[in-house]
């Protein structure tokens, strides 16, 4: 009979899954919310508990603190140099839970309803993060060595742009030099389709004021003679695209360079646009209408609006023409797209565009991140592939992923390693939204990837 390298890994699983789950719910009940200064205890706590989980699975552990939230190190390199050095990013914190009233249940009292977990952070990223951890304990009970090296980087501060991270990446060159890096914290589009994704898009964000008077105007009086800044600001907002969904803003496709016959070939661009409109409520109406879904949200730019207000908003009615305007702007980038160049060339669109009479100003802010891409031929894209064929026991697809995670590329160059981006999160977990939830089966395909692309590297390393 042929070998089956699962099998001990799903007994496993099987054996120990209540403890599973119960130190999972432990993990998802700190409200690790990093961007609201009130939960620093909470934050303080979960990264606490966090490192006694791992120091108790083979891991040497460092928690590097910054200005804002620590970063927990950890590394086991007792394979030794002959072996490949894996670095894994994941991050323990979560997003706010905003507008709690819509939460069937409290967001960090996680409860399984069928076969899903909900909870603030189930699927983003502290369900990813889990089941890689749970891997790990799993290989390191049963074998007392990792086949392979193994550092982990895990941060504080994802939901907030990662600036802590990216400030103590020159300092931390020799600690997290690595062969490979795998960033768990990506999904696939169908639950029985396995996936790796080869790459994802870069971002900047800005602030857009619009200023037309010192106060607020009666619009009874003032009406027909001053120039109302929320009509100025929809007016410019409308210029940046034409009608085929095309970005206006003058050299702002200058970097941006077709898809490769390879990488056109390789990828999976399937959408079911039905399927899209039954889970979303929305049709796949927008970016250039030249491309195709996918290849809009993966392999093209955009500009959204993520954001306006201005003027009275509250309940009744108040006949103002208000001072001032604002917006949220944000654009995702592909490569070789500078984050502050684009952005620079989008602030003075809005500046010049400004109708007599207004004054808009536009802030970029620092930092963003560029698109990333991984190598299709990789030794560890194709032992993630086989661990993914293994586990779904069906071919692994390649995608890319229309989000970004701006500290990747720096975390990349900074490590002198090959980058994966990889996880099991699905379209619908309504991450980042009330009632975020993740599949008990997906923690277990996610614990059996994990695992087995390990002991794959070990071998073929």
């Amino acid at each position: 009979m042929a070998h089956n390298p699962l099998k001990s890994l799903e007994e496993n699983f099987s054996e120990n899954k209540t403890q599973f789950l119960e130190d999972f719910f432990t993990f998802l009940r700190f409200p690790s919310i990093s961007s609201e200064p009130e939960f620093k205890g909470a934050m303080l706590n979960c990264v606490a508990w966090l490192r006694t989980y791992i120091e108790k699975i083979g891991f040497k552990t460092e928690l590097w603190e910054t200005e804002g939230h620590p970063i927990l190190y950890a590394s086991n390199l007792q394979a030794g140099p002959s072996k490949p050095t894996l670095l894994i990013y994941n991050h323990y914190d979560v997003q706010p839970v905003d507008p709690l009233e819509l939460w069937t249940s409290p967001p960090f009292s996680p409860e399984i309803r069928g076969k899903e977990i909900y909870a603030r952070g189930a699927q983003d990223n502290k369900g990813q993060c889990f089941y890689v951890l749970q891997a790990l304990k799993v290989l390191w009970e049963r074998d007392g060595v990792f086949p392979i090296n193994i550092k982990l980087c895990i941060e504080g501060e994802e939901e907030m742009g990662s600036e802590s991270l990216a400030k103590i990446l020159p300092q931390k060159k020799q600690e997290l030099r690595a062969d490979y890096l795998a960033v768990v914290d990506m999904g696939i589009n169908r639950p029985d389709q396995p996936a790796i994704t080869l790459g994802i898009r870069g971002i900047v964000t800005m602030d857009i004021e619009v200023e037309g008077s010192s106060t607020d105007l009666h619009s009874g009086s003032h009406g027909g003679i001053v120039y109302n800044p929320l009509h100025a600001l929809a007016e410019v907002i409308a210029k940046l695209r034409d009608a085929d969904g095309r970005i206006t803003v003058p050299h702002f496709y200058d970097q941006v360079e077709d898809l490769s016959d390879t990488d056109r070939v390789s990828l999976s661009f399937d959408f079911d646009h039905k399927e899209y409109q039954q889970a979303f409520q929305a049709a796949a109406s927008g970016g250039e209408k030249a491309f195709t879904p996918y290849e809009r949200a993966w392999t093209r730019p955009t500009i959204e609006i993520n954001g306006i207000h201005g003027g009275y908003g509250g309940d009744g009615f108040k006949t103002v023409i208000p001072a001032k305007a604002y917006a949220k702007v944000s654009c995702r980038l592909v490569p070789h797209q500078d984050p502050q160049t684009i952005g620079a060339l989008v602030a003075r669109f809005f500046e010049a565009n400004a109708p007599e009479g207004i004054k808009i100003k536009a802030h970029v802010h620092q930092g963003g991140g560029s698109a990333v891409r991984a190598n299709l031929s990789s030794q560890i894209v194709q032992a993630f592939a086989k661990a993914y064929e293994e586990v779904f026991s069906t071919p692994c697809q390649y995608i890319f992923s229309g989000g970004s995670i701006p500290v990747i590329t720096k975390l990349a160059e900074t490590s002198k390693s090959e980058v994966l981006l990889l996880g099991l999160g699905l379209p619908g977990d309504q991450i980042h939204a009330p009632n975020e939830h993740f599949g008990v089966d997906r923690l277990e395909k996610g614990f059996l990837v994990m695992a087995r692309a390990i002991e794959i590297l070990g071998f073929t390393g």
